[in-house]
């Protein structure tokens, strides 16, 4: 993919008075900038909130990270951002060549999200649409993300401007889908894989969140929300099952800031799967 610099266009409006490929349909993607050489673009989805996306996201990036991957987070959710209080990251982000430097991880993942760049992490980010979409591109073309195997993107929930703005300007290479057990959700899932479908995106696979919760005393599996239906809905779908996720009280701790000490087995076959891409 073709380089430029930060914060700079790649063509105005009379230099492409002429071009032959005016009349033609033109892709949406954004370029990279000459301080970004990523391979792997991989985005995390769901179609609602609360269904644990921001710590599967974490959890890939701490798994490749320990793979030995040079691994960065872009988190897209501008107006619930979860990322740099999981790692306990504090801004501002720095700025080096017109560029907007991420901040590192203790584990070494880079990360950039909205709460790295306001003077005031608590202030509320009350932007419409289409600021909020600008925005997430910007932290695609104007970010020195540096030579990275993966970047996954936390996105918001739903279908709407930031998640079309994604899958239309950057070149997302797949996705997995965040879910719960329940019933209602299987609704909703089917609605973010339609919009990936409609983009052209490929499902990575499914991952379910809150699947039971294990008595610390006895040991015995208790399924609060309601019996799985994720083998039934990837079966229908034709879509492996990535992994399937407790509630697991020692993750939830380390989500306070120290979620570089993470590891996450239950997603083991997600890591198989970003492998082999």
């Amino acid at each position: 993919m073709a380089e430029k610099e930060c914060g700079s266009t790649s063509c105005t409006k009379e230099s492409c008075e002429g071009c032959p490929s005016k009349k033609s349909p033109q892709s949406m993607l954004e370029e990279q900038n000459q301080f970004s050489d990523i391979k792997h673009v991989i985005g995390v989805v769901s179609g609602k909130g609360g269904v644990g996306k921001s710590m599967i996201t974490a959890s890939l990036a701490n798994m490749m990270a320990e793979q030995g991957y040079n691994v960065g987070i872009l988190d897209a959710d501008i107006t619930g951002p979860s990322i740099p209080k999981m790692y306990g990251l504090h801004g501002p982000a720095g700025m080096e060549n017109e560029c907007i430097q991420p901040i590192y991880t203790r584990n070494g993942i880079r990360v950039i999200s909205i709460n790295l760049l306001l003077e005031n992490e608590e202030a509320p980010v009350i932007w419409r649409g289409p600021i909020l979409a600008n925005m997430v591109k910007q932290f695609w073309t104007d970010v020195a993300w540096g030579d990275l195997d993966y970047l996954f993107v936390d996105m918001p929930p739903g279908t709407g401007d930031v998640p079309l703005t994604v899958f239309q300007s950057i070149p997302v290479e797949g996705i997995v889908v965040a879910t719960s057990p329940q019933d209602l959700v299987r609704l909703i899932v089917k609605k973010a894989l339609n919009m990936a479908d409609s983009m052209h995106i490929p499902v990575l696979g499914l991952v379910e969140n809150y699947s039971y919760v294990v008595c610390p005393d006895c040991g015995k599996e208790f399924k609060i929300f309601g019996e799985s239906g994720i083998d039934a809905l990837a079966e229908e779908l034709h879509l492996p099952v990535l992994g399937k996720m407790p509630i697991d009280t020692r993750l939830a701790e380390l989500a306070d800031g120290e979620f570089h000490q993470a590891k996450n087995e239950y997603l083991a076959s997600a890591k198989d799967r970003l492998l082999n891409l």
